[in-house]
């Protein structure tokens, strides 16, 4: 570190054309720096503060520009720390989901934002101690092995600091690495944008804690792919379509014939009431109201999405939570079909229910995993499709049952707020998401639009 007694301050001037037009400017020892504010009451404040400290006969960083306590102050707290704290702010009110994504974008930007230091390990070595030790707060006091001692002690060494994030090249040179696979090659447009969302956090609330004068990310402007965040309509199945494969999902199971049957009720209330799979893993039977005939419904207020031992506060592989973007306790009532009430009370009569009231569960009385039922959705695929629909989207995923149920009502004209209601969204995404046409329509509109031109 050089530092100098030399300082020169340049009087502030608004720059047009700039979000923040006034600069606080200044030298040390010929080394220009600049700061810029919004306002000329901040700018002036920050003159004031370097200008005292100048007067007062505090050296001067030559490098950064600060004085050399301010300089000491925020070279203390490294990007690891500051990591960690953030961690320990947000664990507990975050779902597991939520806990696993914010520790992989942190240990991805972790494990880049270090020094060029002796011994440098891999950079899959410092993102995997960043994942498995040092971001999660459960995970911090126990036991490692010794190859994970010696990264971990480097990091903690290396660790460049916070403050250094506020460089343009710095910052950038991490975003790269959020738009990157480890191979290199390019990772998702969602991966990224949600790596940097987190990171956009995490560095606000340095902001927030006046570590950092601004966030540098909303002066990066990087170019990246659109998210594609509507549904493709080859999902989409017909009713049809579904029926067939509701059917086939019985047919599932060499060993255990009911390994197939015992989850095409699951399946059927992906469809019929158009709930998300964790939801339906969930669902209890002092959830659903079945009569003897008629309509019935479905009060669904737990969602069970799969997040890893990892993250949950169980330590079980699933999370426990309520529904997606609402309240913890708050329950969507969902009307449901006569079809899909006479699949559920044939369900209970046949299965019964598990010791806590699920109506889908493991034979050990557990959740149901995603890896379980989707392949007894892929086997479904091949008894109940034809090859060539086999061999495309259509109905990929069991998630395809909500998309299917979703755009049959649209396309069936029921009022968007209704179907946003019991699909449970807001209106604005249903209709950006989910207006979709169903598979097998097609040639009915292209034969009605041929009509049309008839005449000439």
């Amino acid at each position: 570190m050089t530092t100098t007694f030399k300082v020169k301050f340049w009087e502030i001037k608004r720059r047009e054309g700039r979000k923040r037009p006034y600069p606080v400017r200044w030298l040390t020892d010929g080394v220009e720096h600049s700061e810029w504010y919004a306002t000329k009451a901040l700018a002036t404040s920050r003159l004031s503060e370097l200008s005292q400290a100048a007067r007062h006969g505090e050296p001067f960083d030559v490098e950064s520009g600060l004085p050399l306590g301010e300089h000491r102050r925020r070279n203390s707290l490294s990007f690891l720390d500051f990591a960690q704290s953030y961690m320990d702010l947000k664990w507990d009110d975050a779902a597991a989901t939520t806990r696993g994504s914010t520790v992989e974008a942190l240990a991805t930007a972790g494990a880049v934002f270090v020094r060029d230091g002796v011994g440098r390990p891999e950079v899959t070595e410092l993102r995997g101690v960043l994942s498995r030790t040092l971001l999660p707060p459960t995970t911090r006091d126990g036991g490692v092995s010794d190859v994970d001692q010696d990264v971990i002690d480097w990091l903690r060494r290396n660790s460049r600091p916070l403050y250094e994030l506020t460089d343009a090249v710095a910052a950038r040179a991490v975003l790269d690495a959020l738009a990157a696979k480890l191979d290199g090659k390019s990772a998702a447009a969602s991966v990224y944008q949600r790596k940097r969302a987190v990171l956009f956090n995490l560095l606000s609330y340095a902001v927030e804690l006046e570590l950092i004068p601004d966030n540098p990310l909303s002066r990066i402007k990087r170019k990246v792919s659109k998210v594609v965040d509507q549904v493709d309509p080859r999902v989409v199945a017909n009713p049809k379509q579904v029926g067939e494969l509701l059917t086939a999902v019985t047919y599932v199971g060499k060993r255990n014939k009911d390994r197939g049957a015992h989850l095409a009720a699951f399946f059927a209330v992906g469809y019929y009431a158009a709930a998300r799979p964790a939801e339906g893993l969930g669902l209890r039977e002092d959830d659903c109201t079945l009569p003897e005939s008629g309509w019935g419904a479905l009060a669904l207020g737990e969602s069970r999405p799969a997040a890893g031992k990892r993250w949950t506060d169980s330590g079980e592989v699933h999370d426990r939570r309520g529904l997606k973007h609402r309240a913890r306790k708050e329950v969507r009532i969902v009307p449901i079909p006569p079809v899909l009430v006479r699949i559920l009370r044939d369900h209970l009569d046949r299965y019964g229910v598990g010791p806590d009231g699920r109506l889908f569960r493991s034979p050990n009385g557990g959740v149901v995993s995603s890896s379980t039922y989707y392949r007894v959705w892929d086997d479904a695929r091949q008894y109940a499709l034809v090859p060539s629909q086999a061999a495309s989207p259509l109905a990929g995923r069991p998630y395809d049952l909500r998309h299917a149920a979703v755009s049959l009502w649209l396309n069936g004209g029921v009022p968007a707020t209704e179907v946003a209601e019991r699909a449970g969204h807001s209106v604005d995404v249903l209709l950006k998401v989910y207006a979709k046409c169903i598979d097998g329509q097609r040639e009915t509109v292209n034969k009605t639009i041929e009509s049309l031109f008839d005449h000439l």
